[in-house]
C-alpha cells in the first residue's frame, strides 16, 4: 500500500500489517525525553525497535543527541536520513566494515564501541589513513558477562592504549545492565542496578584521573532506564523501545506509565469452535517468543499458539461474538523481532491512516 492510501480507515487496511497509533507514541517519546531530561541525562535511544529516520526525527525533535545502532550499515541509513550523531554500540570487525566507518566520517559524526585493542588498531589505522577520526568509547562488562572489557585496571589500560592511536578519539565508556532488566523485586532491582552503574563510574574515575576523556558515560535499557536514570556519574540512556512500549517491558521488567503503541492488525480467517478464532497473523509476521500478544480490545481474550501463517485465539466474552473477516489488533510482545519482518509501519491517528514509512533499517545486518 503507497500513499495514496492516505486517509484510510484502519479496518480497510489489508492484513498483515505493523501499525502505529501515532498519538501514544509520541506521547511516549515525550515522555522518555521529559524523565532524562529532569534527571540531567542526555537521551540517545537505541533505533532497533523501528529502524527508521522518520521516527529517529521525532526523537531528535524531542530532545534526543542522537541514536544507538547495532550495525554499520543501520548507522549509514540513519546517516542518510539525516542523523549525525550515532553510537554503533556493537564491536566493528574486519575491514569492509572498518572502511564503511571511515566513510561514515564524512556524512555523520560516529562513536564505535570496542572491548579491546584488536577492533582499535585497525580502526584506528584506517582511519588515519582516510584522513579521519571518529570517536570511540569502551565497553565494561558490568554483569551481563557478553562482551565488555572487565572494569577495573583492564579498562584503564585498554583506554590508555586506545589514547595512544592516531585515527580515533576516546571519549568515554559504555556498560549495559540487561541481566537485571527483569529483577522482579524492584527494591532488588534498584540496589543492583546502582551497584551496576558505581562499576561504570569507577572506570571513569580511574580514567579521568589519568587524564584520559571520558566525556560520555552511556549506559540504560528500556527495561531499566527509570532506574538508570536516577544513577549519578551517568550521562546518557540508550534505551528507545519505550517509544512502542512493549508487553515485555511492561509485563516483566515493569515499565512504568508508557503506553502501547505498536500492533499487527490481522484478519479472522477461520472460527473453528465458540471458543477458538485464527488469525492469518503469524510467526511470519509477528515474534511471540519473549512475550505473547495481547489481544486490543478484548482483555479476556488470550493467543493459544502462534505457527507459520496462523495466530489461534481463545476467545472470551465479546470476542466469541468474531466473525471471518473481521480485523483484530494484536498488541506486538516484542517490537525489535518484529519490526524487522515488515517492509513499511503504517501510522494512524483517530484510526485514519495519516503516514507510511517504509522501514529502511530492515535486513541491514553487516
Amino acid at each position: 500500500m503507497t500513499q495514496s492510501a492516505i486517509g484510510t480507515h484502519k479496518l480497510d487496511l489489508d492484513t498483515p500489517a505493523l501499525c502505529i497509533d501515532l498519538d501514544r507514541m509520541e506521547s511516549n517519546i515525550t515522555r522518555m525525553a521529559a524523565f532524562m531530561k529532569e534527571r540531567g541525562k542526555q537521551w540517545r535511544p537505541h533505533q532497533k525497535c523501528h529502524k527508521t529516520p522518520a521516527i529517529a526525527q521525532k526523537q531528535l525533535a524531542a530532545g534526543a543527541i542522537g541514536v544507538t545502532c547495532a550495525k554499520v550499515s543501520e548507522a549509514e541509513v540513519m546517516a542518510a536520513g539525516g542523523v549525525r550523531d550515532i553510537l554503533i554500540a556493537n564491536m566493528i570487525v574486519g575491514r569492509p566494515k572498518v572502511e564503511r566507518v571511515a566513510g561514515l566520517c564524512h556524512h555523520a559524526d560516529p562513536i564505535v564501541a570496542i572491548d579491546h585493542f584488536a577492533q582499535a588498531e585497525p580502526l584506528a589505522a584506517v582511519c588515519k589513513e582516510r584522513g579521519v577520526a571518529p570517536r570511540v568509547i569502551l565497553e565494561v562488562n558490568i554483569g551481563l558477562d557478553r562482551v565488555g572489557v572487565r572494569p577495573g585496571v583492564d579498562t584503564l589500560e585498554l583506554a590508555q592504549a586506545v589514547d595512544k592511536l592516531e585515527g580515533v578519539r576516546l571519549v568515554g565508556i559504555m556498560g549495559y545492565e540487561g541481566h537485571l532488566l527483569q529483577v522482579a523485586d524492584q527494591d532488588e532491582k534498584r540496589q543492583k542496578i546502582h551497584d551496576a552503574m558505581n562499576v561504570l563510574c569507577h572506570c571513569r574515575d580511574l580514567m579521568t584521573k589519568s587524564g584520559l576523556d571520558c566525556s560520555i558515560v552511556s549506559a540504560g535499557g528500556t527495561g531499566s532506564y527509570q532506574v538508570t536514570s536516577d544513577c549519578d556519574g551517568i550521562t546518557e540512556l540508550q534505551a528507545g523501545g519505550g517509544i512502542f512500549a512493549d508487553p515485555m517491558y511492561v509485563q516483566k521488567c515493569a515499565l512504568q506509565d508508557h503506553e502501547y503503541a505498536l500492533t499487527v492488525l490481522a484478519t479472522v480467517v477461520s472460527r473453528p469452535s465458540l471458543n477458538q478464532a485464527v488469525l492469518d497473523a503469524g510467526r511470519k509476521s509477528q515474534h511471540p517468543d519473549f512475550t505473547m500478544p495481547l489481544v486490543k480490545g478484548f482483555p479476556e481474550t488470550t493467543v493459544k499458539r502462534v505457527s507459520a501463517e496462523h495466530c489461534e485465539l481463545n476467545l472470551e466474552g465479546p470476542a466469541r461474538d468474531l466473525k471471518i473477516g473481521d480485523k483484530v489488533e494484536l498488541i506486538v510482545g516484542y517490537a525489535d523481532f518484529t519490526t524487522v519482518m515488515h517492509d513499511y509501519f503504517y501510522g494512524f491517528r483517530n484510526e485514519r491512516l495519516e503516514v507510511v514509512w517504509p522501514i529502511l533499517g530492515r535486513g541491514k545486518l553487516q
